[in-house]
């Protein structure tokens, strides 16, 4: 027996839709922010002089790195209130997990394009007098930027990919409001196929931009 698709509940439950991809935007640009920034404080850290300060970097970069999402989600969100005395909300656990997740990760993108310039570069910028920071802020970090570029904004799109996450919690993004929907209307093929309809037109823009910025850097080197 053939399927009858049913569209119409969804049609009018839209305004629960909007409300969810509000809600998934919005911890994207957080969450990108966040973490994509804090990655690069990691990345430095790891290279730093002093000891303490590596191995701090290293033991954040491989927890995070080797442990998932969801359930540093669900930590923060149940574990950690029993700990200290803050109240957690679902969007400050999905905060806390996505965007420390992706700092580990891009830390780890941020030193790899670091270690890619060729040392000459740090010894002819020390032959002109110019201190190690200064060598990095002038010199190696806006070539390491550019070298991963690519790379980070890949990173970007598991960061959106990742905001799915924060339904574990009830925050109210796309899929937690296509779930409620779904629920209601008892009509999960329809919905969850919207949602993954919503999810490409938002994503495959940001697709199609990395290509087109890989080609572009490809053309200038």
């Amino acid at each position: 027996m053939a399927y009858r698709w049913d569209f119409a509940p969804i049609l009018d439950n839209w305004q629960a839709l909007a409300m969810g991809a509000v809600g998934t935007v919005r911890l994207f640009a957080i969450c990108l922010v966040l973490g994509l920034g804090f990655g690069l404080l990691v990345a430095l850290a790891r290279r730093s002089a002093h000891a303490p300060l590596r191995w701090l970097a290293v033991a954040f970069i491989e927890f995070f790195r080797n442990t998932p999402v969801l359930v540093q989600i669900l930590w923060f969100y149940f574990a950690l209130p029993m700990l200290v005395p803050v109240e957690i909300t679902p969007f400050g656990a999905a905060i806390l997990g996505i965007s420390l997740n992706s700092a580990a990760y891009s830390a780890e993108i941020y030193r790899g394009g670091i270690q890619s310039i060729e040392p000459g570069q740090w010894e002819a910028a020390r032959s002109i007098g110019m201190s190690g920071l200064q060598t990095l802020r002038r010199i190696v970090l806006p070539q390491a930027l550019r070298r991963v570029l690519p790379a980070l904004t890949n990173r970007g799109i598991e960061i959106f990919k990742m905001t799915t996450l924060a339904s574990a919690v009830s925050y109210v993004e796309l899929l937690h409001q296509g779930k409620l929907v779904a629920s209601l209307n008892f009509n999960p093929l329809e919905v969850y196929t919207v949602v993954g309809a919503l999810f490409f037109l938002f994503l495959y823009p940001l697709v199609r931009a990395t290509y087109a910025l890989e080609r572009r850097l490809a053309r200038s080197d």
